[in-house]
């Protein structure tokens, strides 16, 4: 089974990589942030702060959310629905965080996730895949770049889709180095990168660069891999 994990903070490019190295080898990419913001929006819906622990434990005996490959890209569901367009704002974003501290959100989603990785050949990203979701994987990565660099990445996304809300880059600045405080400082399952982690600095990468530093440093997955 070919398990590939990269790991790293928000806007660091971890998801585009990903997806690019699972095309290439053609296995299936998993996005996990996408399950956390998912469970927010489920919270937000039903008047939840996704802060509050208590009131969010209920729901997740009473949320389903699974992924589905669909023309090469992943879709997103929350009980049945398919919400891929309405999870990538920074409102979502905020709440993605703050839902992903709470412990058994966290359990739950991982189960789901490692569940998948122990029936499919997968790449998969997030925040802690590497050290606690798929821990016995042998292929893990750590995708980074600088704050203010992720602020512009993050922001040129948002207004293509129109939903920049008119924040600057200062003010996208800001939202990440809280979001990476939050990932970094949660007490359980925390953003961390692993000693064996291969790390990757895309601040001065193209996107095919840094697939390439993931493709030529994978192990034992076949030959066909390192072209």
């Amino acid at each position: 089974m070919i398990n590939i994990a990269i790991d790293g903070p928000a806007g660091a490019g971890k998801s585009t990589v990903a997806r690019a190295v699972a095309k290439k080898l053609g296995i299936l990419y998993l996005d996990t942030g996408a399950m956390y913001r998912a469970m927010a929006l489920k919270a937000m819906r039903e008047g939840i702060d996704p802060n509050d622990k208590e009131q969010v434990l209920p729901l997740l005996e009473c949320t389903e959310i699974y992924a589905k490959n669909i023309g090469g890209t992943q879709h997103t569901y929350l009980d049945g629905e398919d919400v891929s367009g309405l999870i990538r704002t920074p409102e979502i974003s905020r709440g993605a965080s703050d839902i992903s501290a709470i412990p058994d959100v966290r359990i739950k989603l991982a189960q789901i996730q490692r569940n998948i990785a122990h029936t499919s050949d997968v790449v998969m990203d997030g925040r802690e895949i590497g050290s606690y979701v798929i821990p016995d994987c042998e292929n893990k990565f750590y995708v980074t770049a600088s704050v203010d660099e992720r602020a512009r990445r993050r922001l040129l996304e948002l207004k293509e889709k129109g939903r920049d809300n008119g924040m600057t880059v200062e003010d996208m600045a800001k939202d990440i180095a809280e979001r990476d405080y939050n990932d970094s400082h949660r007490a359980f399952a925390p953003l961390l990168r692993l000693p064996e982690a291969i790390l990757i600095d895309t601040t001065d990468l193209t996107i095919g660069e840094a697939v390439n530093a993931v493709l030529k440093n994978l192990k034992n997955i076949g030959a066909e891999a390192h072209k």
